[in-house]
């Protein structure tokens, strides 16, 4: 089946396509990224929070959802309501100035919280530092072009899941091949039914791993 027309537009694709495409999209929202990869940590990794008993786990997990998932999300709601942004898309740069700021302080937050906890595994202080840079450094692109969050979210989830590996005596392969597929998938489904360019999606990516280096190395 043919479905393509002119090239950079969503209505080169089928419908089923396009489902898929804002599907995966949501899904992997950028606001649910940290979230994911903590609950990984937490509930399926072997070893990242030995010791812990479950009802420490699930405050741990939920003190990260709220701050880095539900907080930002009301507070772009709020931004919303109060008519300071015409939509909840954030459709263009201006419009995404003050949810950066907003996202900011409440990632750092929880960085600063949980960098000074002493039994917080040290890959989990080195995630929510890259996620907070992360948000800085597309703040910062934001000036200039409207850089893809999703972008800077899957580049972040890649080079995390890579450098993880490296240190985790429990890797496997699966889990940074699924890091692999999702990045993939995702990024590929920006392309098909988002208004980002392949350079505002590649850039994302970047500046989300470049971040999360950057929280490894220091």
């Amino acid at each position: 089946m043919d479905t393509k027309v002119v090239r950079g537009s969503a209505q080169e694709y089928n419908g089923v396509v396009l489902f898929f495409a804002n599907l995966f999209s949501f899904i992997f929202h950028p606001l649910f990224i940290t979230s994911y990869i903590i609950a990984f940590l937490i509930f399926l990794h072997p070893g990242a929070f030995t010791g812990f008993d479950p009802q420490l786990k699930t405050f741990r997990f939920l003190t990260v959802f709220l701050f880095t998932t539900f907080f930002p999300a009301f507070s772009v709601f709020l931004t919303w309501r109060l008519k300071l942004i015409k939509s909840l898309y954030l459709s263009t740069t201006r419009e995404r100035l003050i949810p950066y700021v907003l996202t900011m302080f409440f990632y750092f937050w929880t960085w600063y919280v949980f960098r000074n906890l002493p039994d917080s595994p040290v890959m989990v202080v080195h995630l929510l530092f890259g996620s907070f840079l992360a948000i800085c450094g597309g703040w910062m692109c934001n000036i200039f072009f409207k850089i893809s969050m999703h972008g800077i979210a899957m580049g972040g989830l890649l080079i995390f899941f890579i450098l993880f590996a490296f240190s985790d005596s429990y890797s496997s392969g699966l889990y940074l091949s699924l890091a692999v597929f999702i990045t993939g998938i995702v990024c590929t489904s920006r392309l098909i039914v988002s208004d980002h360019s392949p350079f505002e999606i590649y850039t994302g990516l970047m500046v989300g791993m470049l971040a999360q280096f950057v929280a490894w190395l220091f």
